[in-house]
């Protein structure tokens, strides 16, 4: 059981009398994060590397954010991460890199399925003479099938890209399965994990994945995004800077990027390595065990709150879930989206917000899902997204709306 009543209090943004299930959209900020991002603007907010004590200490903090962050994903070299403003930006800059080392012909694959953010950049490509594929849902399932990715791959594929968990399905997809199916023919992958990150542990090592990139404004920490690449791909791409920066991270980050900002992501894995301390973790005396304790106990609560909406859902029968309709840790988030019959979606959270329950409607920037679904007409899906500091009395709060708006 995770203790509410305190994880809530690390997040100031809840002490509103609002429902907040928009959080796929963008999560409360820990307070943590927040205290560091304010401690780097009153002691250290200078440029690094010079010699006197202010740039000495922000040089420090700016390394020890790395480390920490590196220790969370599990990855072997801080260098490895790349800070920037926005998921979408980071895979513009990577497919940038790909067009100036890919050759006439040679193949990129990327889903129909998933937000635009790892779609558009890499079919941008074909402008370039690259060939894109498209590696489409199964229409029955609403599943990536590994036997499509199969057919679609040849020796000449480059890249796979899809992503770690969908943003509108909430479903969880195979990312170690996937990335072995694309690793056999040769070809790299770029993972989005913006809609996993809040949920599960990220682990570039298990999952072998090449490139994969995540948003931190929708995991607990302030408008800003990270990119993880293994280190010998990173030192082969020709880079996004000046001709005289060379180094991983850094060719990959033109201009100062934001020290505020990474000094206030070092709290981050510290929040999640305290909250297990604090339910009970006695285990291993070292962090990774207990991310995979807390992250575990998550995933327990998130179900608890998935089930009750879920299986309200499921007794309507003029509604439609798009996506699993029952919870499974295994193959979903709490990320819930589905459509009324004949109805628009968007009128369905202007009812919500009348008894101030935050949910929301649209296609989510997954496009060209929601158009081959057929649901542009009706304005999309409905979308309800749930985390760990959300309460079963806020899901109940949240089943009264919708009975209200339906």
């Amino acid at each position: 059981m995770l203790n509410l009543e305190y994880i809530r209090s690390q997040f100031p943004g809840l002490e509103t009398d609002w429902v907040l299930f928009d959080n796929a959209g963008g999560s409360q900020i820990a307070r943590p994060v927040v205290d560091r991002i304010n401690e780097h603007f009153y002691t250290s907010n200078v440029q690094l590397d010079g010699s006197y004590p202010h740039s000495v200490l922000a040089r420090e903090r700016h390394d020890e954010a790395h480390r920490k962050l590196a220790e969370w994903i599990n990855a072997d070299d801080p260098k490895e991460l790349i800070m920037g403003s926005s998921t979408s930006l980071l895979v513009r800059i990577l497919a940038d890199n790909f067009r100036r080392i890919l050759r006439d012909g040679d193949e990129i694959i990327v889903t129909n399925c998933d937000h635009e953010a790892n779609i558009g950049a890499w079919r941008d490509l074909a402008n370039y003479g690259f060939k894109i594929k498209e590696w489409r849902l199964n229409p029955d399932t609403l599943a990536l099938e590994k036997e499509d990715l199969e057919d679609l791959l040849t020796k000449k594929t480059k890249l796979v890209a899809f992503t770690a968990a969908s943003n509108v399905l909430g479903m969880l997809n195979p990312v170690k399965e996937f990335t072995r199916t694309a690793h056999k023919y040769g070809a790299l992958v770029c993972v989005d994990a913006v809609a996993y990150t809040p949920h599960r542990l990220i682990d570039v090592k298990e999952t072998d994945v090449d490139f994969i990139v995540f948003s931190f404004y929708k995991t607990y920490g302030p408008h800003y995004a990270m990119m993880y690449g293994k280190m010998d791909i990173l030192n082969a791409l020709p880079g996004f800077n000046h001709f005289f920066i060379r180094e991983p991270p850094y060719k990959f980050q033109p201009g100062n990027y934001n020290f505020e900002f990474c000094h206030g992501l070092s709290a981050l894995p510290d929040y999640f390595a305290d909250l297990a301390d604090k339910h009970g973790y006695k285990g291993e005396n070292n962090r990774k065990e207990r991310f995979k304790y807390i992250y575990s106990l998550i995933a327990g609560h998130e179900e608890g709150l998935s089930r009750k909406v879920l299986d309200y859902l499921n007794a309507r029968n003029d509604i439609k879930i798009i996506g699993p309709v029952e919870y499974n840790a295994d193959i979903r988030v709490p990320t819930i989206a589905f459509v009324q019959k004949n109805r628009d979606s968007r009128e369905i959270t202007l009812k919500t917000d009348e008894d101030k329950v935050a949910i929301r409607w649209g296609h989510f920037y997954a496009y060209r899902l929601i158009n081959d679904l057929g649901l542009h007409k009706q304005n999309g899906v409905v979308r309800i997204s749930m985390v760990h500091y959300n309460s079963l009395d806020e899901a109940d709060r949240l089943i009264r709306a919708l009975d209200y708006a339906l």
